[in-house]
């Protein structure tokens, strides 16, 4: 059975929400990030590990989801198989895992960016975080114009790959998703999704 190793609220919530949509038994369990038995798992320390079932693990969120949207097709989460639509999913999901993500990175550690150690340096960092955030929101809000999802016209894995990175936006930048209404639009849809709900409730986020 398919085992997803998970932090509440992180990055792999997207699987979490993936493997919920897709409706087929799997299991869960939360990682102690200072365990040594987890990072006997993923080296990086980090989540998501998708432990596939088969005797082989998984890591990298755009990877995972890939392989979860592939693996179980009958979900329809993925988009067709014509080489456009296959390259607008690669393009996305490479702009998830390497622009949107980072750019959240230094505000929940801006001690990573700076080697100075005092308050004003710190706040500097998130200052900076946050204008480049923006920017990167700016690009998925343009994109979303007349548009319920991010790719194919429907539910696919990119908008569970949104969701928390849209979370975290409305929890820690100081206008929120207001600035943005297309994003503020698909994050409420995808938090009032009852299989969404339900993820949210088993990470304990609601």
């Amino acid at each position: 059975m398919i085992k997803l190793y998970y932090a509440p609220g992180a990055c792999s919530l997207a699987p979490h929400v993936v493997l919920e949509w897709i409706g087929k038994p799997y299991q869960v369990e939360q990682v102690d990030f200072n365990d040594p038995e987890f990072h006997k798992l993923n080296l990086a320390g980090a989540v998501p590990v998708l432990d596939t079932g088969e005797g082989w693990t998984l890591t990298q969120d755009g990877a995972v989801l890939q392989y979860l949207a592939r693996r179980f097709p009958e979900a329809n989460l993925g988009v067709g198989s014509s080489l456009r639509e296959e390259a607008e999913l690669e393009r996305w999901s490479a702009f998830f895992t390497g622009d949107l993500h980072p750019a959240f990175s230094p505000l929940f550690k801006p001690q990573r960016y700076t080697t100075a150690e005092d308050e004003s340096a710190l706040d500097a960092v998130k200052a900076a975080a946050i204008k480049l955030v923006y920017k990167r929101y700016d690009l998925l809000e343009s994109h979303l114009d007349s548009k319920d999802h991010i790719l194919a016209g429907k539910r696919t894995i990119l908008d569970a790959y949104a969701f928390p990175m849209l979370r975290w936006g409305n929890q820690m930048l100081p206008d929120g998703l207001n600035r943005h209404p297309n994003l503020h639009r698909l994050h409420d849809a995808l938090a009032t999704d009852p299989l969404v709900q339900k993820v949210l409730k088993d990470e304990g986020l609601l």
